[in-house]
């Protein structure tokens, strides 16, 4: 059973996959400063925040067990598992106990398949009662992994679903664009851009590829002067 233990200035995870030399003299600690700042730890950027001392302390444990990408498989999981927000709620309320908390938490990673280490994080989240920061840990983790993985995340959204081959054109065109080793697609479905599509990537999506109908339609009614277009979607 993995223990996370916390002070002002440390976040330590010990886990049973390790070997019982190092789990138990050298366990995964990450020091964290008195300020919020970032620094650097194995190569990997941390910020000193609760979602990341979990996420970046997960990550670590799963690239010294070599198992990097199939817990970030398992963090996937975990975010469709508690986008439903009656398991979110069941999680964060504070009036039901850890044990039944756990009883539950059992048959879900184990229905999920869930590594056991990526289990016993869980577990840890229950204990300390950070549960309710799970959908920023996930956040996190995948910050940490592209990071670890030098994988460039590209959120494109359509109308419709795009199939596998125009994704795998676009991942090129964002590969091209930012010098990545890997390039992760992630999609969504926006009926407003009424066809085409967008491309969001670079740091917190800050760089935009518009090849929706909705931006031309935009485009021709400035340079026409009409204002803003109501458009019926």
């Amino acid at each position: 059973m993995a223990s996370l233990q916390q002070t002002p200035t440390t976040l330590s995870l010990r886990s049973s996959l390790l070997p019982s030399s190092s789990s138990s003299k050298n366990p995964l600690t990450l020091r964290l400063p008195s300020q919020a700042r970032r620094f650097r730890r194995s190569g990997v950027r941390m910020s000193a925040t609760v979602a990341g001392s979990y996420a970046t302390a997960l990550a670590d444990l799963a690239k010294s067990n070599n198992t990097l990408d199939n817990t970030s498989a398992d963090v996937e999981k975990i975010e469709k598992i508690f986008a439903d927000k009656q398991v979110f709620d069941f999680f964060a309320n504070p009036i039901i106990g850890a044990e039944k908390k756990r009883e539950v938490l059992d048959d879900i990673c184990k229905s999920s398949a869930l590594l056991p280490h990526t289990s016993n994080f869980l577990n840890i989240l229950v204990d300390a009662k950070r549960v309710d920061a799970i959908k920023d840990i996930v956040k996190e983790f995948e910050r940490v992994y592209n990071e670890i993985t030098d994988t460039e995340l590209a959120l494109v959204g359509s109308v419709v679903k795009l199939e596998s081959e125009h994704l795998a054109q676009i991942a090129k065109q964002v590969q091209k664009l930012t010098g990545a080793k890997n390039v992760r697609i992630k999609t969504e479905i926006d009926p407003s851009l009424i066809a085409g599509f967008t491309i969001r990537y670079g740091n917190g999506g800050s760089k935009l590829i518009d090849m929706s109908v909705k931006k031309q339609l935009e485009e021709i009614a400035a340079e026409m002067d009409l204002g803003d277009i109501q458009l019926a979607v």
